[in-house]
């Protein structure tokens, strides 16, 4: 009977698994019954728990998983049920007696299913045979594990021998006799209490477990009290149970009626007519099951009583003082009774595997699918090779999925099975449980014993309330089950953290002046544009007309795109069942326990990815677009939609609309606040933290995804064969093919469109752009950055380090890193991205008007491909020399990549033209993040201030402010500096030259086309051009002081590289060389170094190198500039001389027989003057390198913390691959992040000095933001290009300097020094060898911290050209 209960366990889970979307119906039978059954523990001896070990490692859920697949395919060979002769209770509780008569089972079979079954029957059963002899040479068997199998064939009849009571029972009781045919092991078992209700009494036959079991026997009322136990031997067994109508837990009950067993009542006065099968024998002896199956039923039927009374009794509580030991899992042991195994260490394989299954049950979860990851979980754990998989997360996963859902057994049964892998439950998984408690209103007892049991496990029950993965949701109904037990419990406010950071003291200061800026917009028009944004984002794309020229569509126009409209919506059928016949397949396969992709498939609706599909295909670029491109760019958009969805579907959009709303209080022109604070600190004090995003798939994932993606829309979009000429065949013809190409030496995968396809496309003339919400500029204020994973786009996930995909150590650095040590970063960032921006209609105008004139390269609106050379024509003869045919390659291969390189360009162009014109008279930002070094770029890609001259003349200050006193004057500099035509002169200089071609600045803002076009001259043409126009305006305006300016004016550093590794070193002469030392004129470093250069020159001259000779008269700034400008972000030699070659080749009267011989001798020049130039700098970049190379041969990456707090790691690693086999074609995805694999050594040291630097520029911009804002100024950046409005540029000139003498005060190559000591050099490595030579070499490197010369850091604060 214990066989036909777990049957009936097992088609709950089989219906809740056939029907994953849908509300598990094991909340009322449930897999594991309840925890609150009583702990077996094991009393073998060590020798039987040997031999236990011998069988093979089944878990007690496999069990139910062959009940599964039987129920599932109604495969029963033979069930019978023997007539008994047994009295059935009647209605009026068998006190007028009467008999029903018996029933009899219906099996059904069907043939694959049973074929199935018997083939892991007879597997199963070889192996135990196999075993048995092995067993059978030590003379005896052992109690095996778990996974019984079922049998229903074998008719066993026996007689039942007798058990001791402990007292002797007064009233009848029920018995439920079935006839086996076991190899059973039948112990004696004393009952604790006298039955002394009536029972019920059911016989069934003919079940048997296909493996041996310890049995269990009950007795009845017997004046013997001494029990007997049947010997191993005997071949033939009666097995009977007995059982009281209301279950106890500490009753013999072992099993429930069942509706097709045959029950009758037996009279109050007659307690002997219980013997049934066996009339003579005086005792009933019942199979004991295994350790598992007792714990199984006593589970169930705790709980099923649970649920007849809505409440917990006095068993449950007993049964969770049972579960938990008296030490926090101090005796826990597996349900097996095996001892807890120390944790396995994985292999890679295995590691990945382990990844792979984490995401696939959070899919799940994310999916609905609650049901199919319990499936998958309990098919892990029944497979011993797949056990060393599971972890604490995915225990922790799928019970946050039941606690969801209200399914109380259901988590009951995961947290079994955490105990059974010897898990300890964390702050999760006690979060889960209180939380499901409070849904299911549980009683206060059990909540009670819960919060004791957390206790002792050292958990703490305020922490449960500070954890960020739990919506606010979720812990309201946490909070409900602690308020039931503790009624006067208060969740604590999560206490603000400081920032002890020397250089943000006066940042997040309290006492001093404080003038944080606000927007001009008032608070009701900024709550109507979140509502835009967030419907922008719930869409998850932008419909934007294009700037392409388009003439008005024609009646051939017209009937084309009526075409695509009918093949769209064909398309779109076809794909929606294509997609529904893969994922029923991959269901299939899911529900046999591989892990495969249909959670993923299922994150979103069938509709939204079919309209994913349908925009890729209309998306294509005719010649085509990598395939692996294709593959990673579909996969992560729809993670980003599912994203979305799941904040939506969790209910967090009312709480987001709530809390933004009062957020934008602190922005919005006409609110009040009386306690001035920064936006992190604002949105903190709103309320607790909200959910962290989900992490973005792995690559395991992510590729194998889109990769079905494509194949599904390559197999379901055809063309009909009369619209893909030539018209030979009736056959459909694909949209989609798929190509190889060769790029270099390489052989890349295309998928292409058909020409047909595109030329309906061309003929439709469809002039609408599709963009991604995440590529669109925000039309409200973006989230302030609160934590590595919370900040940007409202719904859309957006990572706080861009870094290449794969690449996990920036992000476990950050969430190791203390969250007030990121609190520098996090406020820069939302500072840049609170800046408003609008478009400058008048350069867009006229930027449009050169665009669709076929542009100009020299103004940086690139052509149309149509203007791209063509290739030559010409057939050479038969008998052409191969130097013709290679040249003729040559030039065929030289147009055709010039024509790609136009074409990116055009589109590039497009893409920011038609967003502009989008985003006309409207006002929106720019939300920032920042690289693994700490450089800031704004999320959005195609139009932003970080792109060329052209993207930053088309963008203005929304928020204008007036000129002021000196206002002016600084938009005259300005201009000046933009034409690059006075750059060694002081700014008194520069200021009279603008006023000397005032003529000329103002025919170019009257008449930029047609007058004398000025502006065209200059370095940055649009850039001068829209300076040109705001003076104009501001030099006729009645008041200049009063007109209100919105253009962004730069301060940019002079080669701010070189000025960082002067103040490390302290290095006078090349401080004076980079503008720290105050002085009259700027000076140049770039003459300087060019000027060296020479010297070395007319000396290689005079002493004949015809080289040197030849390069008399050429050597410049401008050949120069490049290399000096990169020597210090870690340009190597050969880097070097491609810079100088190129500018050689630029210069018309150099022989060009010389440029590769020239470029090799410039090279050398110039790193030696830079060596005479700057010594202290290049001693500083030898330490970093030497330092670099020695980490990395250690096996470690590189690891330092800025003087911000910011931790950061270099990603060069070996490169490693990832292989996704079969389909279209094999992809291979190179990674250089991956972990697994050794530091890349060269790109190790020769990366860490450019880095380092880059991460004190990105310190110095940030505390010139932080620093500005405090003051009131509107700030943005192009890393050491600092914006900010005319009348603003003393300020922010004064704090510039300031905040680089701050920087610069600190000691910061001896904290770098300090930090790599701790981090890489083990004070425990005092073993003589190899590796302690290699330790004490680092040790000593880093030890010797370069000397600093005498250079005073003050004298920056007076030095007017350091930025300007």
């Amino acid at each position: 009977m214990a066989a036909l209960r777990w049957g009936r366990g097992a088609a709950e889970l089989s219906r809740a698994l056939r029907a994953p979307g849908h509300p598990c119906t094991t909340a009322k039978e449930g897999i594991l019954g309840g925890l609150w059954g009583p702990r077996m523990n094991s009393s073998a001896s060590p020798c039987e728990q040997e031999r236990l070990k011998d069988w093979s490692r089944v878990e007690l859920l496999e069990v139910l998983e062959a009940r599964v697949r039987q129920l599932q395919a109604e495969s029963v060979s033979e069930v019978t049920v023997k007539r008994v002769e047994v009295a059935r209770v009647p209605a009026d509780g068998g006190r007028a007696g009467g008999i029903l008569p018996p029933t009899k089972a219906q099996p059904k079979v069907s043939g694959g299913w049973a074929r199935k079954l018997d083939q892991d029957q007879q597997v199963l059963q070889r192996r135990q045979k196999l075993l048995q002899e092995k067993l059978q040479v030590h003379g005896q068997f052992p109690a095996p594990k778990y996974k019984p199998k079922f049998k229903f064939k074998a008719k066993a009849k026996g007689k039942a021998k007798p058990m001791a009571t402990d007292k002797p029972s007064t009233k009848p009781v029920a018995t439920s006799t079935a006839t086996t045919k076991p190899m059973a092991i039948v112990k004696p078992m004393a009952t604790d209490k006298p039955s002394t209700k009536p029972v019920a009494t059911a016989t069934a036959t003919s079940i048997t477990l296909a493996a041996p079991m310890v049995t269990r026997s009950t007795a009845v009322p017997s004046s013997n009290p001494k029990p007997k136990a049947i010997p191993m031997t005997a071949p033939k067994t009666v097995a009977t149970s007995t059982a009281t109508p209301k279950a106890q837990a500490k009753s013999t009950t072992m099993s429930t009626a069942e509706p097709t067993v045959t029950s009758m009542a037996v009279p109050k006065a007659k307690p002997e007519a219980m013997s049934t099968a066996t009339p003579k024998a005086k005792h009933v002896a019942l199979a004991q099951p295994s350790l598992a199956e007792r714990q199984l039923v006593s589970k169930q039927q705790a709980s099923k009583k649970y649920r007849r009374k809505g409440a917990a009794t006095e068993t449950e509580q007993d049964t969770w003082e049972e579960w938990v030991p008296s030490q926090p899992w101090a005796t826990s042991q597996k349900l097996s009774g095996c001892d807890t195994r120390a944790p396995l260490k994985l292999n890679l394989e295995q590691q990945a595997q382990q990844q792979r299954l984490q995401v696939f049950l959070e899919c799940c979860l994310a999916s609905g699918h609650v049901a199919l990851a319990h499936h998958m979980l309990v098919s892990h754990l029944a497979r011993p090779h797949k056990q060393c998989l599971l972890t604490q997360a995915m225990y922790n996963t799928v019970m946050l999925g039941w606690a969801r859902k209200g399914a109380y057994k259901e988590l009951v049964s995961v947290l079994t099975m955490m105990k059974h892998s010897s898990f300890t439950p964390d702050l999760l998984s006690y979060a889960s449980i209180l939380q499901c408690m409070g849904r299911v209103d549980q009683d206060v007892a059990v909540i009670q014993r819960c919060l004791e049991q957390m206790a002792q496990d050292g958990l703490q029950l305020e922490q449960l309330f500070l954890e960020e993965t739990l919506s606010n949701e979720e812990r309201a109904m946490l909070l409900r089950a602690v308020l039931k037990a503790e009624p006067n419990f208060r969740p604590p406010q999560p206490s603000p953290q400081v920032n002890t950071s020397v250089l943000l003291s006066e940042v997040y200061a309290k006492e001093g002046p404080v003038s944080y800026p606000r927007l001009h917009l008032p608070l009701e028009t900024l709550q109507a544009m979140f509502q835009q944004q967030l419907n922008v984002e719930l869409a998850s794309k932008v419909q934007v007309e294009s700037v392409e020229k388009v003439l008005s569509p024609t009646q051939e126009t017209l009937a084309t795109r009526k075409t695509l409209e009918t093949l769209r919506r064909t398309w779109e059928a076809k794909l929606r069942n294509k997609l529904q016949a893969t994922k029923a397949h991959l269901a299939e396969a899911t529900h046999q326990g591989r892990l495969t992709l249909y959670p993923f498939l299922c994150v979103l609706p069938e509709d939204e990815l079919v309209q994913m599909l349908i925009q890729l295909l209309f998306s294509l670029p005719a010649q085509g677009e990598p395939f692996v491109h294709v593959v990673h760019r579909l996969a992560v958009q729809t993670f980003q939609r599912h994203t979305v969805q799941q904040r939506q579907r969790r209910g967090q959009l009312q709480v987001l609309e709530q809390r933004y709303t009062q957020y934008l209080q602190l922005l919005a022109s006409d609110s009040q606040m009386t306690d001035p604070r920064l936006p992190r600190q604002h949105w903190e004090a709103l309320g607790p933290p909200e959910p962290l995003p989900p992490q973005l798939w792995p690559l395991t994932e992510l590729l194998p995804l889109g990769k079905l993606l494509v194949e599904i829309l390559v197999q379901s979009v055809q063309l009909p064969s009369s619209l893909a000429p030539p018209q030979s065949t009736s056959q459909p013809v694909p949209v989609l093919y798929h190509v190889y190409t060769f790029r270099g030496v390489r052989q890349i995968g295309l998928l292409r469109p058909h020409p047909a396809f595109i030329k309906l496309l061309e003929n439709a003339a469809e002039p609408v752009l599709i963009f991604e919400a995440t590529d669109m500029p925000m039309l409200c204020p973006p989230l302030p950055w609160t934590s590595s994973q919370a900040g940007g786009f409202l719904l859309s996930a957006t990572k706080l380090i861009r870094s290449v995909e794969g690449s996990v150590q920036h992000l476990h650095l950050l969430e190791n890193c203390p969250p007030a040590e990121l609190h520098g970063a996090l406020d820069a960032l939302t500072q840049l991205g609170n800046c408003a921006w609008r478009v400058n209609g008048r350069i867009l105008d006229l930027v449009l008007e050169v665009f669709h004139n076929k542009g100009c390269t020299r103004l940086g609106v690139p052509p149309p491909t149509s203007e791209a050379p063509r290739p030559p024509v010409d057939h050479l003869p038969p008998n052409a020399p191969p130097e013709r045919k290679a040249q003729l390659r040559q030039e065929v291969a030289r147009c055709l990549k010039i024509a790609r390189e136009m074409h990116g360009l055009r589109q590039e162009a497009l893409y920011r033209l038609s967003l502009a014109q989008h985003l006309r008279d409207r006002v929106f930002w720019l939300p920032h993040n920042m690289d693994f070094r700490g450089r800031t770029y704004p999320c959005p890609p195609h139009f932003n201030h970080l792109g060329s001259d052209l993207a930053r003349s088309l963008l203005e200050f929304a928020q204008g402010r007036p000129l002021g006193p000196h206002g002016l004057n600084w938009l005259k500099i300005h201009l000046v500096n933009l034409t690059g035509l006075k750059k060694r002169e002081p700014l008194r200089a520069r200021l009279a030259f603008a006023d000397t071609v005032m003529d000329d600045i103002l025919d170019s803002a009257d008449c930029p086309m047609t007058g004398r076009k000025w502006w065209m001259e200059a370095e940055e043409p649009w850039q001068t051009l829209a300076c040109c126009m705001e003076v104009a305006q501001a030099v006729r305006s009645p008041d200049p002081t009063a007109y209100v300016s919105h253009l962004p004016v730069h301060q940019d550093g002079s080669c701010n590289g070189l000025q960082h590794y002067a103040a490390l070193g302290r290095d006078s002469v090349g401080a004076a060389s980079v503008n720290l030392m105050p002085s009259d004129e700027p000076q140049d470093v770039y003459s300087g170094v060019a000027a060296q250069v020479e010297v070395f020159r007319a000396q290689d001259a005079q002493q004949g190198v015809k080289v040197a000779q030849v390069l008399e008269g050429f050597i410049s700034r401008k050949v120069v500039k490049q290399t000096v400008m990169t020597v210090v972000y870690g340009v190597t030699v050969y880097g070097g001389r491609l810079q100088i070659e190129k500018r050689l080749r630029e210069l018309r009267d150099f022989p060009q027989v010389f440029v590769w011989e020239a470029s090799h001798y410039l090279v050398h020049l110039v790193f030696k003057s830079l060596q005479e130039m700057f010594s202290g700098t290049r001693t500083i970049q030898r330490w970093l390198t030497q330092s670099a190379r020695l980490i990395a041969q250690t096996g470690s990456a590189v690891e330092w913390v800025t003087p911000l707090g910011i931790p950061i790691v270099q990603p060069y690693h070996q490169e490693s691959k990832l292989v996704i086999r079969g389909g279209l074609q094999s992809i291979t995805w190179n990674s250089s992040v991956d972990t697994s694999q050794k530091p890349n050594l060269l790109k190790q040291k020769n990366g860490f000095p450019p880095n380092f630097i880059h991460s004190l520029d990105s310190c110095h911009m940030m505390l010139t933001a932080l620093h500005c804002y405090r003051k009131g100024l509107t700030f943005v950046s192009v890393h050491d290009c600092f914006w900010t409005h005319a009348c603003d540029i003393p300020v922010m000139n004064q704090v510039c300097r300031e905040q680089f003498v701050r920087l610069h005060s600190q000691p910061i190559l001896e904290d770098l020094s300090a930090f790599l000591i701790r981090r890489f050099c083990p004070t425990d490595s005092t073993e003589p060898g190899a590796g302690h030579t290699h330790t004490t070499k680092l040790l000593e490197t880093l030890r010797s911290v370069p000397q600093k010369g005498d250079f005073d850091l003050e004298q920056v604060k007076g030095s007017t050209y350091f930025f300007s």
